[in-house]
């Protein structure tokens, strides 16, 4: 199952916000600063990627139930979001 366009955008940018956050995670590192600053940005960072993942699964799931709405067998498909969804969780 492909991506939809748009779900694709936002998570690029979702992603290369991330990005961002993870090289700040690094300066800080190299900066010596304080374990608790760096394990919050850390925690950023890591919601950040989950947000990604969510809107690729969340993306998935609205194609099946437009196949399904279709009329098309989509029960492989719901159980391969569902396992992509887990393993977010």
């Amino acid at each position: 199952m492909q991506i939809e366009a748009d779900a694709v955008g936002d998570v690029v940018r979702r992603l290369r916000r991330a990005e961002g956050q993870i090289r700040g995670v690094i300066a800080m590192l190299e900066e010596g600063r304080d374990c608790a600053d760096v394990v919050t940005q850390l925690a950023a960072v890591s919601r950040a990627l989950d947000r990604a993942g969510f809107k690729i699964v969340a993306s998935g799931l609205q194609q099946c139930m437009t196949a399904k709405n279709a009329g098309e067998d989509q029960t492989a498909n719901l159980e391969q979001m569902e396992k992509l969804f887990l393993s977010l969780a």
